[in-house]
């Protein structure tokens, strides 16, 4: 797979779970990212609201490969 790529992080939110934000984040991404190859979850975290978690968040990293 010669070429040259860029990663950039993002972060995606779900008021679902985990694996629904990073399918968040994927799906904003490839509207205005090409080329996108793979993805990294950098960290996960949430919100709480009146003892209840109220929301899922990852950063993950993106990776596509820059067109020549």
């Amino acid at each position: 797979m010669p070429g040259t790529y860029k990663m950039t992080e993002i972060v995606g939110t779900s008021t679902k779970s985990f694996a629904d934000a990073v399918q968040e984040a994927v799906k904003r991404a490839s509207k205005t990212l090409r080329n996108l190859g793979w993805f990294e979850v950098i960290e996960e975290r949430g919100l709480i609201k009146e003892g209840q978690v109220a929301e899922f968040q990852v950063t993950i990293k993106v990776g596509f490969k820059l067109e020549d």
